[in-house]
């Protein structure tokens, strides 16, 4: 709490110290709460105001990539000494981006196991769950898996991603989805409840081959 009081350059210089965190001087976090174990923020990366993210074994993000303004963002992370996913010896709390990956805002990620939003890729719109964990009926106990987000894809507005999902490079998801599967095939808009392959997306679409993350 007492980081809040300084600027953010000496804020950055105590988590470092502190923590043991890895952000870099042209990486910014605003007036958001952010405490995992371990944090690496490449150059250019940001965390705007108002998002939380506590309980997770590791954030990382590359260089540039964004977590946009009141986002939630938690899981339960490993070595504690609660009986959930005992069961999962190999399972990680994790949140990664790659290059220019962006979350935009007032989404809700579950990183019980781990998350990865690959490069030049966006969480885009509002209200997206990504949820890695759930009950398994069948064992009655607390099961999860990750979630895996390739690059240069679009995730539309109001998403439920569930663990184990994956959406392949080159890809979107409609708006409204359920992804609840992997899918492979890339160059491909996915959609529905539950989603399925809707229809090629073109490879001259500019989306996919630009170099810039952020989208004028």
């Amino acid at each position: 709490m007492i980081t809040y009081l300084f600027p953010w350059f000496i804020r950055r210089f105590l988590l470092n110290l502190f923590f043991g965190y890895k952000i870099h001087r042209q990486a910014k976090i605003g007036l958001a709460w952010i405490f995992p174990k371990n944090l690496s923020m490449g150059p250019g990366a940001k965390i705007d105001h108002f998002t939380v993210a506590i309980h997770l074994d590791s954030i990382i993000m590359s260089a540039d990539a964004t977590i946009g303004r009141g986002n939630w963002i938690t899981g339960m992370s490993t070595g504690t000494n609660l009986p959930h996913f005992k069961h999962q010896a190999d399972r990680k709390a994790e949140l990664s981006l790659g290059e220019s990956a962006s979350i935009t805002k007032n989404h809700h990620l579950d990183c019980t196991n781990s998350i990865h939003i690959g490069r030049f890729s966006t969480i885009a719109g509002y209200n997206s769950q990504l949820l890695t964990h759930s009950i398994n009926v069948n064992e009655n106990r607390q099961d999860s898996a990750p979630i895996f987000i390739g690059d240069y894809t679009f995730v539309g507005t109001n998403v439920v991603i569930l663990g184990g999902a994956r959406l392949p490079g080159h890809s979107i998801l409609a708006a409204k989805s359920l992804l609840n599967k992997e899918f492979t095939k890339e160059w491909m808009l996915y959609g529905g409840v539950a989603a399925k392959e809707l229809k090629e997306v073109p490879k001259t679409a500019k989306y996919f081959t630009r170099t810039d993350g952020f989208v004028y």
